[in-house]
């Protein structure tokens, strides 16, 4: 059971990217204090997350609750989901060649609509921080801090070459979701991380290695939990992150026009969403930008280290949140 709630909330022809008007259902949860009762915090969930954020096997339970780095004694804590995420099997056009831009401007007119006048922080890991650059710049006034983890403003080519990979098993395999999600447990973890927790062990009772063990589990796990067009969907948004739009706009100009501040954090492991590709990010806004801050969670575990370095983590980030 949550402890929160679902809720929803109604947009009439919304219009995306590729021309087609829809109608779409928002559903969404709010932990903590009421809307309207304090300053808000907005967390975007990641690929295959969803907005069970705190509580009861919520992805963000470590982070997210009383007396936690995201204090819900003190804020107002939204997570939205994604359309097309699968979240209790809700209806969705699939197919209408959906980008992140799209999800983006959904949101930023959901909150609006919840009469939400101004956000504390945004603040979402992987493709929910890729997700926190396209909101952020589209309404460059309304958040005070941008919070982007293990993200970066742009699909890197090395990250739409694995989403390329993603796309081919999930069209082409017999058993899609499960093999396209062991492809993806490699790209999250780092090879130090796997080689260090498994170590050569093999099962004893089955003689198979352990690490092809944990692969499987997590293969059938997501299996029996995320519909293939999802996965799909979700994996297009994934390569589509670009707040110039492919060069239609110019990238000075709209890091010019955000009055937020901008909080990047980036894993020394991450082969996913490269920290180094991050740091650059930093480098370069910072030529024209004051209220621009780095951060590097130093962990051997990856790009999963935002759902796993929690300590880290707060430790970070913790000066933000303090109200």
């Amino acid at each position: 059971m949550n402890h929160s709630p679902v809720r929803y909330i109604d947009l009439k022809n919304c219009k995306i990217s590729s021309g087609y008007k829809l109608n779409i259902k928002l559903s969404y949860q709010v932990y903590g204090l009421e809307i309207g009762k304090g300053p808000v915090v907005v967390v975007n969930h990641s690929l295959t997350g969803n907005s069970n954020l705190s509580g009861e096997n919520g992805w963000w339970s470590k982070l997210v609750g009383k007396n936690k780095l995201i204090n819900t004694k003190k804020y107002s804590v939204i997570c939205i989901n994604i359309p097309g995420n699968g979240f209790l099997n809700e209806k969705f056009e699939y197919g209408n060649d959906w980008i992140l831009r799209d999800i983006a401007n959904i949101f930023n007119n959901a909150l609006k609509k919840l009469n939400i006048k101004k956000v504390h922080s945004l603040i979402g890991g992987s493709i929910g921080g890729g997700l926190v650059w396209e909101m952020g710049t589209l309404e460059p006034n309304y958040y005070n801090n941008l919070i982007p983890i293990a993200a970066n403003w742009k699909s890197s080519d090395w990250l739409i070459a694995n989403t390329y990979l993603q796309n081919l098993i999930l069209q082409n395999s017999k058993n899609p979701v499960n093999d396209a999600r062991i492809h993806a447990m490699i790209t999250y973890r780092s090879p130090i991380s796997i080689n260090n927790r498994f170590k050569f062990k093999k099962d004893k009772q089955t003689n198979k290695k352990e690490v092809i063990n944990w692969l499987d589990f997590h293969g059938e796990k997501l299996k029996k939990n995320f519909l293939l067009k999802s996965y799909v969907h979700m994996n297009r948004l994934l390569s589509t992150i670009d707040i110039t739009q492919e060069n239609k706009l110019n990238f000075e100009k709209i890091i010019d026009s955000i009055s937020s501040s901008i909080h990047l954090v980036g894993v020394n492991s991450d082969i996913l969403f490269s920290d180094f590709e991050i740091l650059k990010t930093y480098k370069k806004i910072k030529e024209q930008k004051n209220n621009i801050y780095y951060y590097q969670i130093k962990s051997e575990h990856g790009h999963d280290a935002f759902l796993i370095e929690f300590d880290k983590i707060t430790k970070l980030l913790s000066p933000i949140f303090k109200i």
